[in-house]
C-alpha cells in the first residue's frame, strides 16, 4: 500500500529504500479516492525510531493511508529535536474536533510509576476518552495498553521479579478472528517490561476477550468484542536491533540487565539478532487496517461515533 507522509519525514528516506510504497502529500493529493486517516500518538522517547518502526507494518492493504503524528502537550521530552518536533507533529487539541479511522497509541518507558503518577496521564485520561468517540479502533501498545486497560476497565498491572525480556513464543486462542487470522499455531513477539497484566482479571470483564497470549509472557492481545478497543502488551513493530540496543544501553548504565531470552543464537550478544516476528507482525498490523478498520469504518469519516 502507499503510507501517506512528508517527503521530508525520516521514515519516507528509510522505508523506500526497503521497497515499501511510499507516497509523498503532492502525489497523495492526486488521486481521487479516501485515504485511511491513522493517528499515531507517540509516547517513546526516541520519536523518530517508533516513527519508523510503525510505519513499516502500516504496508498491508491497497488502499492510502494518510498519518498523522500526534504527541502530548503536558510533557514533550529531549530525546528527539524540537525541530523535528514542530514540522510533523500535532496535538491532541489541533485535531479533537476531527475523525479518525484509527489510532496507535504506543508504549513509553514509565510502567514502573503508577499510572497517577507520570507526567502526561490526565492528558492520556482526556485523549483515551476521545478515541471512543473519534476513532474507530484504537491499538494500544505495551505501557499504553496497561493505561488503557486500566482507564477504561479498572484492570491493574502487576510488578513482575525480574523484566520480561526477550522474543517469547505465542499462540493465537480465536484461529479465525478478523486481528489474529494468518497467524501461525505458535508465533513470536518481543516483549520488554517490568509489568504485566493478569488473565483473572480481564476474565472478569464479559467485553474483553483474550486473543492471544504465551506461557512465558502471560497475555499478549485483548481486545474488546467489536475490536474497537485493541491492547498489545508486547512490542510487534520492533526492529532487529531493537532489543539489542535496550540491552547494550542498560549496560553501558551500569544497570542489572540479563540476556534477552530467545533472541541471540546460544546467548552469544556478538552475533547478528534473527528476527523471528516479522511475519506476525506483518499479519496483526495487516488484519487490523483491512477488517478492523477499513471493512468497517464509516465512507464517511464524520459518522464515525
Amino acid at each position: 500500500m502507499p503510507i501517506k507522509i512528508p517527503a521530508e519525514l525520516p521514515a519516507y528516506n528509510v522505508l523506500s529504500k526497503e521497497n515499501i510504497f511510499v507516497m509523498n502529500v503532492e502525489r497523495a493529493n492526486t488521486q481521487d479516492i479516501r485515504p485511511l486517516k491513522i493517528g499515531i500518538l507517540n509516547l517513546m522517547p526516541i520519536k523518530i525510531q517508533a516513527e519508523n518502526q510503525l510505519l513499516r507494518y502500516l504496508s498491508n492493504t491497497p488502499l492510502q493511508v494518510e498519518v498523522v503524528l500526534l504527541q502530548t502537550k503536558s510533557y514533550i521530552g529531549n530525546h528527539t529535536p524540537i525541530e523535528h518536533l514542530k514540522k510533523f507533529y500535532r496535538y491532541i487539541d489541533d485535531v479533537k474536533d476531527q475523525k479518525f479511522d484509527g489510532l496507535i497509541i504506543t508504549g513509553a518507558p514509565v510502567e514502573q510509576m503508577d499510572f497517577e503518577e507520570v507526567a502526561y496521564w490526565e492528558e492520556l485520561k482526556d485523549i483515551m476518552n476521545w478515541t471512543k468517540t473519534n476513532v474507530y479502533s484504537t491499538i494500544h501498545i505495551c505501557w499504553g495498553a496497561q493505561a488503557a486497560l486500566y482507564h477504561h476497565y479498572g484492570i491493574p498491572k502487576y510488578g513482575l521479579d525480574k523484566k520480561l525480556f526477550g522474543v517469547y513464543k505465542h499462540w493465537n486462542n480465536y484461529k479465525y478472528d478478523n486481528l489474529t487470522r494468518g497467524l501461525n499455531d505458535l508465533f513470536y513477539a518481543p516483549h520488554s517490561r517490568h509489568t504485566e497484566i493478569k488473565r483473572e482479571d480481564i476474565d472478569k470483564i464479559d467485553e474483553l476477550e483474550i486473543l492471544s497470549e504465551s506461557y512465558e509472557a502471560g497475555v499478549f492481545i485483548v481486545a474488546n468484542k467489536d475490536r474497537r478497543q485493541i491492547f498489545i502488551t508486547g512490542h510487534l513493530e520492533y526492529d532487529r536491533d531493537t532489543l539489542k540496543n535496550e540491552y547494550l544501553r542498560d549496560l553501558n548504565k551500569g544497570l542489572s540487565i540479563e540476556i534477552p531470552m530467545h533472541y541471540f543464537e546460544n546467548d552469544d550478544t556478538n552475533s547478528i539478532p534473527r528476527v523471528t516476528w516479522r511475519e506476525s507482525a506483518n499479519i496483526v498490523f495487516g488484519n487490523w487496517l483491512n477488517y478492523c478498520v477499513y471493512q468497517n469504518t464509516p465512507y464517511n469519516i464524520n459518522e464515525i461515533k
